[in-house]
């Protein structure tokens, strides 16, 4: 592909990448960078080390790029990297901080406080709550519900049992149901 042509598609990016090109590769972080903080955020619940596992994730696509298979989804493979990042560093990190409060009111400035205030909370309640769940469980929860993956993505992500992958993903939900259901404000805000 010549240098004055600019991709087309994300295969021409990956292919451009795997080829040594920054740029590509560059373009394909801006597209899932946000979804990869998602994810690992969701895990750790902590948005600067969910920041730096998206940074993590990355580097090791860079490096390890030339053995991604085109044939496969970017998307699957970057996740695949986040969760087994994020994992690395629960399993050697004991005490994990419980608020981001101060990263959160700088990323999200609201012109209503009270209603800012109200989402902050909600968030907070919410991540708690997935924090509350098995390891396992939260990962494939946060892989259906925040990475928007399949039944059979999920299964390939975490190299487990499409089988597998349902009975967890309906323990998470149910689980995630009898939380709320004993705190009568999250009633409210998920109904």
């Amino acid at each position: 592909m010549a240098l004055t042509e600019t991709p087309k598609t994300e295969l021409d990016l990956i292919q451009q990448a795997q080829a040594g090109d920054t740029w590509a590769f560059g373009e394909l972080v801006r597209h899932h960078f946000s979804p990869v903080v998602n994810v690992a955020y969701r895990i750790c619940g902590e948005m600067t080390l969910a920041e730096d596992m998206a940074q993590e994730t990355f580097l090791r696509a860079w490096v390890n790029l030339n053995s991604f298979q085109p044939t496969g989804s970017l998307k699957n493979w970057l996740y695949r990297i986040t969760v087994n990042a994020t994992l690395d560093v629960l399993r050697r990190k004991s005490d994990m901080p419980m608020d981001d409060e101060v990263v959160q009111m700088i990323q999200d400035p609201t012109p209503d406080p009270e209603t800012s205030l109200v989402q902050k909370e909600r968030s907070e309640n919410l991540q708690k709550l997935l924090r509350s769940l098995p390891l396992a469980t939260r990962n494939v929860l946060v892989l259906r519900e925040f990475g928007e993956l399949s039944y059979q993505e999920i299964a390939s992500v975490l190299d487990i049992p499409i089988g597998t992958v349902m009975s967890r993903l309906n323990y998470a939900r149910t689980r995630l149901r009898d939380l709320l259901k004993e705190q009568p404000s999250m009633q409210e805000a998920y109904a």
